[in-house]
């Protein structure tokens, strides 16, 4: 048992050896600046008060949030509880620290988080067949966490319909671009299936 556990940890920590060298580095640097602008942030909140959330467009606060949480959904994303063969993973909630950030700080802020986060991905762990297929599966699908922050009462209905929005990009890019795998079965069957992965971890989430 030791040791199956051990082997699972060893793979899905495995991936950050294959990274790129200036993945790593940029995801070292946010991790990074968010520590020294929370220091610089907690210094000039003794000498001028904790200033109102959500007062300026990007405040310290705002800046030393974003970069944490991009920073912290971009590791969990390396734990990949189950690897899809055709791109696509179920990860330890990785999605979750871009949706509070996009809930606490509101939607606006959030799409700049969560593109953020869809460039990192991208560079990461990239499975492309097409320029289209890119902007579908990854910038235009991570960015759409950034749907979180919609509601403002409570996050659930912001974590559904953002992963409802992901799960509906990535079933229209399987629908298009990935058919051949589908086989005997049905396009959209297929692919409504195959991309079920995503409301997984949806699940996970709630």
């Amino acid at each position: 048992f030791l040791r199956a556990v051990g082997a699972w940890f060893a793979d899905a920590f495995g991936k950050f050896s294959e990274l790129q060298g200036w993945a790593i580095l940029l995801v070292g640097a946010l991790l990074i600046a968010s520590a020294a602008l929370w220091f610089v942030f907690a210094a000039k909140r003794k000498t001028e008060g904790q200033p109102a959330p959500g007062k300026k467009a990007w405040d310290t606060r705002a800046l030393i949030a974003g970069a944490f949480c991009v920073s912290v959904a971009t590791i969990l994303s390396f734990i990949k509880i189950i690897h899809m063969p055709q791109g696509g993973s179920i990860t330890p909630a990785s999605m979750l620290p871009v949706m509070a950030f996009s809930y606490i700080y509101g939607f606006r802020r959030g799409l700049v988080a969560a593109f953020a986060y869809s460039l990192l991905q991208l560079a990461v762990d990239p499975y492309v067949v097409h320029w289209a297929q890119l902007i579908i599966d990854y910038t235009l699908a991570f960015t759409s966490l950034a749907l979180a922050g919609v509601f403002r009462k409570t996050i659930l209905p912001g974590i559904v319909l953002a992963g409802l929005a992901r799960y509906a990009l990535h079933v229209l890019s399987g629908v298009i671009f990935f058919a051949e795998f589908a086989g005997d079965k049905p396009v959209l069957l297929y692919s409504l299936t195959y991309n079920a992965v995503v409301m997984i971890e949806t699940a996970f989430i709630l």
